[in-house]
């Protein structure tokens, strides 16, 4: 299986090639079809097994296929993640794989100027990648809409969940179409996720490649028994 036999669109396949990468990982391999499909999708995956891809191809095969560019202010797709280095981690990974192509990404989180996100976001963007906090700010500012959103992804979920989210993501909701494509990945299923799949998500498709909470396979976990004296200098 590679990514053309998934039918992606050829331009995305070769800019994916360019930079190195052909062998979907499984991940990929069973949600990409399901969400070009129109189906929402809840993925299960370790961290670090190319979620990214998993949900971001299928989004942008679409926007190019569609040829089409958003309305100012208007947001054709929402990625929501739970901290800034997660955020920043996909907005460059979605980045890569539209490079040359006509699409804006955009990111918007806290802990940076306000003032730039909302000048980018005045022109339009096609992807937009943001934690929950700085887009209820930018919402209350109206500097942007959420009424044309097609498509919505929630990252690591389950960390939405640990961190406190949940009240910033029902703000959310309600101004998002519900004539939408959803979908939630996460690497752990905890009681209260059902209940948040069920909120955002329609008869999805549920993947699962791996026990939920399982590290991934090419990380290497070691412990080391150190003495309380010792822990200073064995981190540096």
């Amino acid at each position: 299986m590679d990514f053309d036999m998934l039918g992606l669109h050829p331009r995305l396949v070769k800019k994916l090639a360019e930079q190195g990468i052909t062998d979907p990982t499984p991940i990929q391999t069973q949600a990409i079809p399901h969400a070009m499909n129109g189906r929402d999708v809840m993925g299960l995956a370790q961290t670090g097994t190319g979620k990214t891809a998993a949900f971001g191809l299928p989004m942008i095969d679409a926007l190019l296929k569609a040829g089409t560019k958003p309305a100012p202010k208007t947001v054709r797709g929402l990625i929501l993640a739970p901290t800034r280095e997660l955020a920043k981690q996909i907005s460059d990974n979605l980045r890569d794989y539209t490079q040359g192509t006509h699409l804006k990404i955009n990111l918007v989180v806290g802990g940076a100027g306000i003032v730039g996100q909302m000048q980018r976001l005045a022109r339009g963007t096609d992807l937009l990648v943001a934690t929950p906090g700085r887009l209820i700010d930018l919402l209350d500012r109206r500097a942007l809409s959420l009424g044309q959103t097609q498509y919505l992804v929630l990252d690591e979920a389950d960390q939405m969940l640990d961190l406190g989210f949940i009240h910033a993501l029902r703000k959310i909701a309600p101004l998002l179409p519900v004539d939408r494509q959803s979908m939630l990945f996460s690497a752990t299923m905890p009681k209260h996720m059902s209940e948040l799949a069920q909120a955002y998500l329609t008869n999805p498709v549920r993947v699962e490649v791996s026990p939920p909470g399982k590290v991934a396979d090419r990380i290497n976990q070691s412990l080391h028994f150190i003495a309380q004296a010792d822990k200073s200098q064995a981190l540096t």
